[in-house]
């Protein structure tokens, strides 16, 4: 039972690699297992935990715990301290930007005028599709139909856009403004 972390960590890393997890036969050569019968109690305890399930043709699926990561004690962003490898909890990403699934998309980031508020070019934003928004929001608008993200500001009763780099200007609509969605998480992946 010791090794359920390790031998999760593997069905894990297939997964990624084969947006599928394999049948006992694989998982048992992927592990090292000398026959089906451990393979069973390792997918047995799996699935008690939340890990692993079954679909209605009994094949293997991810559970809601599959895709949880670890979460560390936090690093010191100054000095340096002594490390620990202390796990406080676990997180799945998906569960924690991510309130409404049908209501959520992700949208790329192109351009900077939103560098000062910590997005970069290449960011993704994770926007939910939902309203009404009100001013302080970071909103992804459609302005004379083209998209745009800046935080929702009021001026004398009307909304206007409001970018986070001085070099652009507040975006003052004459015509309608729609409002695509509310940006509600971001990430970067650093290469």
């Amino acid at each position: 039972m010791s090794n359920d972390a390790t031998y999760l960590a593997k069905l894990q890393d297939y997964y990624a690699d084969n947006n599928v997890l394999p049948p006992y036969s694989t998982i048992m050569s992927l592990l090292g297992l000398k026959s089906k019968s451990p393979v069973a109690a390792l997918i047995a305890r799996l699935k008690l935990q939340g890990f692993l399930e079954s679909t209605p043709e009994k094949r293997l699926k991810p559970g809601t715990r599959f895709f949880e990561r670890p979460i560390f004690d936090s690093v010191q962003a100054g000095a340096p301290r002594q490390a620990d490898d202390s796990r406080y909890d676990t997180l799945s990403i998906d569960q924690y930007l991510v309130e409404s699934p049908s209501n959520t998309v992700l949208v790329n980031v192109k351009g900077d005028s939103m560098i000062d508020a910590g997005i970069m070019p290449g960011d993704t934003v994770v926007v939910e599709k939902r309203g009404p928004a009100r001013a302080g929001d970071m909103v992804i608008a459609i302005v004379d139909n083209e998209f745009t993200l800046k935080t929702l500001g009021n001026e004398k009763g009307k909304f206007v856009l409001i970018p986070a780099n001085p070099a652009y200007p507040v975006i003052r609509p004459k015509g309608d403004l729609e409002i695509f969605g509310i940006v509600v998480g971001q990430f970067r992946k650093y290469k």
